[in-house]
């Protein structure tokens, strides 16, 4: 006995010193994520220093905090990215920073839609008018890279490298035969010749009418991205088409001979020619600073006072509050009740990069504008997507502003509702039977059987209602008719270029031109420039980061480009009720 209450004693003290130590171990990591999170220390940059810059990174809309990025713990992934505004703030700050000389641009390809391209592509040549120097170099480019490193003053190319120059392409992934052979139906109520974010799920190959639109956006975006590096690089926009229809650059030798490319040179040459810019011995190193860790900003004006607020929403349009990189119904209707009562905030710039989601958030959302429209002006500025459900939060504010690569339109709504009666009575042998005090009663939760006739015409009945309410809202903002709406929409996606013309955009225009329509509006004169949401303190930042984002973390620690049809495919399965959203992952490269 007095064994059995020594091994007893000696267990329960095992226990209580177990968990003494895991909880100091916790406290510890959790002020390490503090540190991390928390430190906004700048890096020191030296006089005569270069700024470095090479997009190899996530970018996102609006930077977000991530308490695992300077983190090295087992397990966990040290993710960096960095969000659109302080990318085009950094590039405006070096421009007038004394100890910034130039811009070395080392970008080999961008994981981020045309439209966040133009902007960093704009703020570069913006860049050039101080007289810097921007010099290019990699030893291999993607053409969305090209597209960036094309502002260059200098472009160099390993000899062995390689540039990408074939013109621009958009796939689709289509799941109809996998889910036959598994046993799921996919049952469609839809609004919108064009909507075709359902195909994917009831066809193996594209409609008619989406390969119509397809062709004709990606052949705007194509026209776009043409006429820039036309610009940039003095070859006219036909030369380009034909070089891009031949597939003329193969090597890196076509590239220099095309005038694609300055020269071909090894690094220590492009390094040596940085040197004498900056009037350095060949002996010393070039002081420079990486744009990730230059934390300037660009002066945002006047402090205090009256301010032009820049709301972010951007990512899928989901109800309630969303987490980090989602819109959320009720967090983003809340932040533009709060600016609405501000007083100090007397012009709003919603900045829009959405591809849609829930149709019930999106009333919402479009709520709120419309309501604060009536108090203080407010302006969209559309980023890489504003479409479907991205639109319809839209269409009520003074003006719209777009890229010409934006894509927005796509109006239109759809549900989707799987049938798994094969996959559960044929391939499982699994059987259900229900019973119901009312004949619809099982309609939207007994997934075992197909919808009945009846069953769809009151959901489709409900999908055109909500198509009707999109259409006025559209008709209402926009001061057309709902005849003409309709004409332009059935879930149609249009270029923000396009878009102009049809009287759904006012114009193409930066974030910047955006803001200062805005305050023009206000009748503001001086005036600063404030972004919302605000940054969560260190510790919210932590208890916010989701279990399912930090699993995202990791998966793209090891799936790396391909976790995003991961992560769209789970968008799929998680959407419930009727969505306004664009076509499935819209991907150009």
């Amino acid at each position: 006995m007095r064994s059995f209450f020594k091994y007893v004693l000696a267990t329960i003290t095992g226990i209580i010193i177990s968990t003494v130590l895991l909880f100091i171990i916790f406290i510890g990591i959790i002020s390490m994520m503090v540190s991390s999170v928390g430190s906004s220390t700048e890096a020191v940059v030296p006089t005569n220093a270069v700024l470095f810059i090479d997009l190899n990174h996530e970018i996102t809309e609006k930077s977000e905090p991530n308490p695992f990025e300077n983190m090295e713990l087992p397990g966990l992934v040290s993710t960096k990215s960095i969000g659109l505004n302080d990318i085009v703030s950094r590039i405006k700050a070096a421009k007038t920073d004394g100890n910034i000389k130039g811009i070395y641009l080392n970008v080999a390809g961008a994981g981020t839609g045309f439209a966040t391209l133009k902007a960093i592509r704009e703020a570069l040549v913006d860049f050039k008018t101080s007289d810097k120097f921007i010099i290019a170099y990699s030893d291999g480019m993607t053409q969305k890279g090209y597209y960036l490193n094309a502002v260059a003053d200098e472009i160099y190319l390993h000899p062995q490298g390689s540039l990408d120059f074939r013109g621009l392409a958009s796939s689709v992934m289509f799941f109809k035969e996998a889910l036959d052979k598994v046993g799921v139906e996919m049952q469609v109520l839809k609004v919108g010749t064009y909507k075709s974010a359902v195909e994917p799920f009831i066809m193996n190959s594209m409609s008619d009418a989406n390969r119509e639109q397809v062709n004709s956006y990606l052949g705007s975006i194509y026209g776009t991205f043409l006429q820039d590096i036309s610009t940039s690089r003095k070859i006219s926009a036909d030369s380009l088409r034909s070089i891009a229809n031949g597939y003329l650059i193969r090597e890196a030798a076509d590239a220099k001979k095309y005038g694609f490319v300055n020269d071909l040179l090894y690094k220590d040459q492009v390094i040596a020619k940085i040197k004498a810019k900056l009037g350095l011995d060949d002996k010393k190193d070039i002081p420079t600073v990486a744009l990730l860790d230059y934390k300037k900003s660009a002066d945002k004006g006047e402090a205090g006072g009256d301010r032009v607020a820049v709301l972010y929403a951007y990512g899928d349009i989901v109800d309630g509050e969303g987490v980090e990189g989602q819109i959320g119904g009720d967090k983003l209707s809340r932040e533009l009740r709060e600016l609405r009562r501000d007083d100090k905030v007397k012009a709003i710039v919603l900045r829009v990069n959405s591809p849609g989601g829930s149709a019930l958030a999106s009333e919402s959302i479009w709520r709120e504008v419309d309501l604060t429209k009536k108090t203080k002006p407010i302006v969209v500025s559309m980023g890489d997507y504003a479409a479907s459900g991205g639109y319809y939060i839209s269409a009520a504010a003074d003006s719209i502003f777009a890229d010409p690569t934006t894509l927005t339109g796509s109006m239109g709504v759809f549900g989707l509702v799987p049938s798994f009666q094969k996959l559960f009575n044929t391939n499982l042998g699994i059987h259900f039977e229900a019973v119901k005090t009312a004949k619809f009663a099982d309609m939207d939760v007994d997934m075992d059987r197909p919808l009945t006739e009846e069953e769809k015409t009151i959901i489709q009945g409900g999908v055109n209602k909500i198509y009707q309410v999109f259409m006025k809202r559209v008709a209402d903002g926009r001061k057309i008719s709902i005849a003409e709406v309709d004409s332009i929409g059935q879930g149609r996606v249009w270029t923000g270029e396009q878009a102009v013309k049809l009287k759904l955009v006012d114009r193409v225009a930066t974030l910047d031109q955006a803001i200062a329509a805005a305050a023009k509006k206000a009748k503001l004169e001086n005036y600063r420039v404030s972004e919302y949401p605000r940054e969560k303190d260190p510790f919210a930042t932590i208890w916010s980061t989701s279990k399912d984002k930090i699993k995202m973390w990791m998966l793209e620690d090891e799936l790396g480009d391909y976790v995003k049809y991961l992560a769209e495919v789970k968008k799929i399965t998680q959407m419930s009720g009727v969505q306004a959203r664009i076509p499935y992952l819209v991907e150009i490269y």
